[in-house]
């Protein structure tokens, strides 16, 4: 929860008039940098936890344990126990292929949906812009000779890719299509044009973890960018 309304709280902050989207991002450049930290450790969350696809057997196998350990009255620690309630809300999160992606993507389509009298643009424009700025730096020399590590390349790579799946969860038509104010084919070619273990999972999130890739509407030759090779 805690999660969900500072995504809120930043969202309301960098879309609410009477500034533009491209405004609010030019004069609260420092919550516009805790916005990208958000994406970057959802998108980082998500790619070590669908590495580790055991996890949920795991969590399944202590549940177990401490289910018998108070059958047989036997002796744990239970200052450390997860009580009922939370292992069920633990269980349902972490049955999600991308959990926290799937957190932050409820989130903004909330957002939007109790600030009706926010035109749906603020925030689209705000995602949009947002994933136009980390396109131009992972494409331009200039700009991505500054990029000290990989580290910093990916948590540009992973907040690009974290406002376009945000932007296809709160756009009506989505960002394939042909009047997307998103690139999608210039941010796919970015990311294709990086080492293959840097950006798997990254483009297995936008296969998989978008609304409408397989809409009509979605552009045919995007699609086909994104097929599995």
């Amino acid at each position: 929860m805690r999660l969900e309304k500072a995504l809120q709280s930043l969202l309301e902050t960098l879309t609410f008039p009477p500034y533009t989207p491209t405004q609010h991002l030019e004069r609260e450049q420092a919550l516009a940098k805790q916005f990208a930290e958000i994406l970057h450790f959802t998108l980082r969350f998500d790619e070590l936890k669908m590495k580790n696809p055991a996890i949920q057997n795991d969590f399944s196998y202590y549940r177990r344990t401490i289910s018998r350990n108070r059958i047989n009255n036997m002796h744990f620690d239970s200052e450390n126990e997860v009580n009922n309630e939370m292992a069920n809300r633990m269980s349902l999160f972490y049955a999600e292929a991308t959990p926290m992606l799937k957190t932050l993507s409820d989130a903004t389509t909330k957002f939007v949906s109790e600030n009706k009298t926010l035109p749906i643009e603020n925030t689209t424009d705000c995602l949009s812009t947002m994933a136009s700025i980390c396109k131009v730096m992972l494409e331009t020399p200039e700009y991505k000779s500054r990029f000290t590590n990989d580290e910093t390349l990916l948590f540009c790579m992973r907040v690009m890719v974290g406002v376009i799946i945000l932007y296809d969860h709160v756009h009506p038509v989505g960002a394939f299509a042909k009047t997307s104010k998103i690139d999608m084919k210039g941010c796919i070619k970015v990311l294709k044009d990086q080492p293959p273990n840097n950006v798997e999972g990254l483009l297995n999130a936008l296969r998989y973890t978008t609304r409408h890739l397989n809409d009509e509407s979605a552009s045919k030759q995007i699609r086909t960018m994104l097929q599995v090779q």
